[in-house]
């Protein structure tokens, strides 16, 4: 520690306090470089010379342009030389089209006019333009993630409610307590009548027809007697087992309801 106590530390080093570079220290040339690229390959530099100087593009001075874009390539080359290579491409590709400027055109039949060496970098100079000119357009447009973001919220639905299926033991307590409702309104009269279990089903149908649903102990007639109420029970055990009436409960020990089957369209 320096015995001056309120000098400021160049830095820290582990949490210490650094007062001093050392002696020894290294620090290589390319330790910070930073490049930045102004254009975005040969097409976008010569593109960009000739709008800057507002030269006509059918009618490049391919001179002066070959001439500036050369001094922009040495000064890349002393940077980047892989960056350059592109570049230098795109330079030999100038120079060619001005000799064959500089040389006399080629015959060709009588009224034809001679084809401008410039023709195809004209043409792929014209194409870039509209292409950079798209992809500033589809940059502006609000993107997800860079302008704005999506609010999202979760909202639990269901488009047909699915209910808890009926344990065993419920239908049978459920129908325990239709017997027993039963016995304390039965009659004593002895006779003998043939029941039909089809007949059953089709009452019990009739009666969920026009209904959404019903509890389960309103489909049965305890003033008919118990071999009814039998019969009414296993037409809609059938009714259940063909898909034709649905059983449900809401929770546990909750009142059960039946209701006709949803067929879809």
């Amino acid at each position: 520690m320096p015995d001056v106590v309120d000098q400021v530390a160049l830095a820290r080093l582990y949490g210490e306090p650094l007062f001093a570079l050392p002696q020894d220290l290294y620090i290589p040339p390319d330790a910070l470089k930073v490049f930045l690229e102004a254009f975005e390959g040969p097409l976008d530099l010569l593109l960009y010379l000739i709008r800057k100087q507002n030269f006509n593009i059918l009618d490049i001075p391919m001179a002066a342009v070959t001439r500036q874009y050369l001094s922009y390539v040495d000064e890349i080359r002393s940077t980047n030389l892989e960056l350059a290579a592109e570049y230098l491409l795109m330079a030999a590709m100038l120079i060619e089209i001005k000799s064959r400027m500089l040389l006399p055109p080629k015959k060709t039949p009588e009224g034809q006019e001679p084809e401008d060496p410039r023709a195809e970098l004209v043409r792929r100079l014209l194409e870039y333009e509209q292409m950079k000119l798209a992809a500033h357009r589809l940059n502006e447009v609000p993107q997800f993630g860079r302008d704005f973001v999506r609010a999202q919220i979760y909202v639990e639905q269901s488009l047909q409610p699915r209910f808890p299926d009926v344990h065993m033991a419920d239908l049978q307590e459920a129908w325990r307590d239709i017997v027993k409702r039963a016995r304390l309104v039965q009659h004593h009269v002895i006779s003998r009548e043939e029941l039909s279990v089809r007949e059953h089903m089709s009452i019990v149908l009739r009666k969920l027809q026009g209904a959404r649903f019903m509890e389960f102990q309103d489909l049965f007639d305890v003033t008919r007697g118990m071999p009814v109420l039998v019969v009414t029970f296993i037409a809609m055990l059938e009714l259940a087992k063909e898909g034709l009436l649905d059983i449900t409960q809401a929770e546990a020990f909750a009142p059960i309801y039946v209701r006709l089957a949803y067929t879809p369209a």
